[in-house]
């Protein structure tokens, strides 16, 4: 009840046409499909008819309200650190053909394959914060200060190497955020690094283990990248009660 009683207020309402089927229902419904990792019209009866499980999760998905959710949520994150980090999720075959090809719904060729990266950030509850896809070879660096950007200063972010950069670490200072990211070992001129506090990093890796116990989100079914990025959103939706 208090999961639904916080997104209840942010779905969308006076909306033209039908009467919509009920929404707790449906999205539930939405819910099992990604968790599970079922066909769309696999899900169960109990939930709604399948085509409009998959209408509801699509339209939502190309009006951006799955990432407006998340990103209501994301506001009241804890902000003594920050972790950046990136995962990859396998392309199945039935992710391929979506309109603009490979690069234009996030896939690439990686050592893994046809695949995705889900780049995130998560406070120090493990909680997800920010959360975008990209093709799978694209680099973490690059992607870091897009993502942190909007988000409030932390007072430390921590990141492995390859995050290892003078730009991100400039970008950090700047903000008023302590960078804890190891140094290269290719790197000439050693910055300050707080093994203490690295430690910490482990948090991230623990939240992707939870977000790709979503079987729609381990392995990528959706041509679209905008539903798969709002697959990836509701999954962090609900880690914010584990």
């Amino acid at each position: 009840m208090e999961q639904w009683a916080a997104i209840e207020p942010l779905l969308p309402t006076h909306q033209s046409g039908a009467h919509r089927k009920d929404d707790r229902r449906i999205i539930s419904g939405i819910i099992h499909v990604l968790k599970t990792g079922c066909r769309w019209q696999d899900c169960p009866e109990c939930y709604g008819p399948p085509t409009t499980i998959y209408n509801r999760f699509h339209r939502w998905s190309a009006r951006g309200i799955w990432r407006r959710l998340f990103a209501a949520l994301a506001e009241n994150g804890s902000s003594d650190i920050h972790m950046i980090d990136s995962t990859t999720a396998k392309a199945h075959r039935s992710a391929a053909g979506g309109k603009g090809g490979g690069e234009l719904q996030a896939i690439g060729r990686s050592r893994g394959g046809r695949t995705t990266k889900i780049h995130a950030v998560v406070d120090g509850c493990g909680r997800p914060i920010a959360l975008k896809v990209t093709p799978g070879q694209r680099g973490d660096a690059p992607v870091a200060a897009d993502l942190i950007a909007p988000l409030p200063p932390s007072l430390l972010c921590a990141a492995d190497t390859a995050y290892d950069s003078d730009a991100l670490r400039r970008f950090l200072i700047e903000r008023g955020t302590r960078p804890v990211i190891p140094n290269n070992p290719t790197r000439k001129r050693i910055q300050p690094f707080d093994p203490a506090a690295y430690k910490r990093r482990n948090i991230i890796e623990r939240s992707f283990c939870r977000l790709k116990d979503w079987r729609r989100i381990a392995t990528r079914y959706d041509k679209l990248a905008a539903n798969f990025a709002s697959a990836c959103y509701l999954a962090a939706i609900v880690i914010w009660w584990i």
